[in-house]
């Protein structure tokens, strides 16, 4: 029963998006990087959202680096997972040539050309103080080469954003203690991303994968965040 239940939300959760998309008129389907660095539980925050609707469709656009994983939740989201960041200097360079042609990549619809990729979505590990990695993710890779209003924050593993302390286990969510921590690690977030870019993001959201917390919080975020138009290029 819980199984079945499982599915109709997630499939819920695909048609939701579907109408979203477009009612936007965005490019179908609408194709999402997802950035971030190893660890961060990127594939299990897929499964949260989209459960079995989530189909691996292929790895890469060039095999060798297995850069890319493409996953398709319907006809209309397409999401690209790029290889995670933090492995070493030379990976990292790779992954970030990698990852700059993505987003600069062009795709030509109706004789109109487009940048391929609509939105990026950056995820966070809220259980490591040093995110050093990531930060510098965004403000030397990603944010330079997408518009602002088309990157989102989200921060995983909130859980352990207090090495696993003042988390309920029975409940499956956070104490009023670290839920006030989870709430201002938000805010720094986005503050320090503005000093260093001086661009405003729309603020991270906060949630645990492994724990099914604020999954739907994070849905919501995506829906709310989708661009409104397409990702035209300006000449």
């Amino acid at each position: 029963m819980f199984d079945e239940v499982y599915d109709i939300l997630q499939q819920a959760r695909a048609l939701r998006l579907e109408n979203a998309i477009n009612k936007n008129g965005l490019l179908r389907p609408l194709d999402v990087a997802l950035v971030g660095a190893t660890g961060v539980g990127k594939s299990s925050t897929l499964n949260a959202l989209f459960g079995s609707n989530v189909a691996k469709v292929g790895t890469g656009y060039e095999p060798e680096t297995q850069f890319v994983s493409e996953y398709r939740v319907n006809n209309v989201f397409r999401l690209h997972d790029s290889a995670g960041f933090g492995d070493g200097k030379e990976a990292d360079e790779r992954h970030a040539k990698n990852l700059i042609n993505l987003l600069k990549k062009t795709c030509h619809v109706a004789d109109e050309e487009y940048f391929f990729v609509d939105l990026a979505i950056v995820i966070l590990d809220g259980g490591s103080r040093d995110l050093g990695t990531t930060y510098q993710l965004l403000t030397n890779i990603v944010l330079p080469n997408i518009e602002a209003d088309r990157v989102l924050v989200a921060i995983n593993q909130a859980d352990m954003a207090m090495s696993g302390r003042h988390w309920d286990y029975e409940k499956g969510e956070p104490t009023p203690r670290l839920l006030e921590f989870l709430k201002e690690k938000a805010r720094s977030t986005k503050a320090r991303i503005k000093e260093a870019t001086d661009m405003t993001i729309p603020k991270p959201v906060y949630y645990s994968a492994e724990h099914g917390y604020n999954i739907d919080k994070l849905f919501k975020f995506i829906i709310k965040n989708l661009p409104e138009n397409r990702r035209y290029i300006k000449r």
